[in-house]
C-alpha cells in the first residue's frame, strides 16, 4: 500500500529505513513537538518501531518518504470499545522538511485513507500550545478547532496547555 502524492509519498515503514529514521527523529525541535517520541532517538529505538509498524495489517502507521528516505511518520491510533468509530492522528516530520506543505500534504492523505479503511466517523489531534505550525496544518486539512486542555501536558519541564483539533464525517 502506497499514496504516492505531489510532495511526498506515504508508504508501510520498512527494514533498511533505520538510519533515515534516526537522522530525521533524532533531533531535539521534533521531539519537543510529539508526545512519544523518546530523545535521544537511537538505533534501537528506530528497530523496534520499524519492526511493531512494518507488521500492521491494515497499515495504521506510514513513513511519509521524500526521494525515497524516510523523512518522517504518519499514524491512526485506533479507538477502543465505544470509541471504536473514533482515532487519534498523528504526524511529524524531520525538520529540514518543515514549511514545504508536506505535512499538510501527507495529513490530507492520511484522512482519507483512515476514513475509507476503518469504520470511523471522528478523527482527532492533539498539538502541544506552542506549536501553531501544525495547528495550521490541521486547519488548512478541514480540522477545527474543539478544545483548550488547560495545562494538560508536562514536557521538556514546562506544564502547557494541549489543543484539540478533530475531523467528523457523517454517521454511516
Amino acid at each position: 500500500m502506497e499514496l504516492k502524492l505531489a510532495r511526498c509519498t506515504l508508504r508501510p515503514w520498512r527494514a533498511g529505513d533505520e538510519a533515515s529514521l534516526v537522522r530525521n527523529a533524532n533531533n531535539r525541535r521534533v521531539w519537543r513537538n510529539l508526545s512519544r517520541l523518546p530523545h535521544p532517538y537511537t538505533t534501537s529505538d528506530a528497530d523496534d518501531w520499524i519492526g511493531r509498524a512494518s507488521a500492521q495489517s491494515p497499515v495504521t502507521d506510514f513513513a511519509i518518504t521524500v526521494d525515497g528516505e524516510a523523512v518522517g511518520g504518519i499514524g491512526v491510533e485506533l479507538g477502543r470499545d465505544v470509541f471504536y468509530r473514533s482515532a487519534e492522528i498523528g504526524y511529524w516530520l524531520g525538520e529540514p522538511y518543515w514549511g514545504r506543505g508536506i505535512a499538510t500534504e501527507a495529513l490530507r492523505a492520511m484522512t482519507e485513507y483512515a476514513f475509507v479503511t476503518f469504520d470511523l466517523c471522528r478523527l482527532q489531534a492533539g498539538v502541544f500550545e506552542w506549536n501553531p505550525a501544525s495547528m495550521r496544518v490541521l486547519e488548512k486539512t478541514g480540522y477545527t478547532l474543539e478544545a483548550r486542555h488547560r495545562k494538560n501536558v508536562t514536557k521538556d519541564g514546562e506544564t502547557i496547555d494541549r489543543v484539540v483539533y478533530a475531523l467528523v464525517r457523517p454517521v454511516r
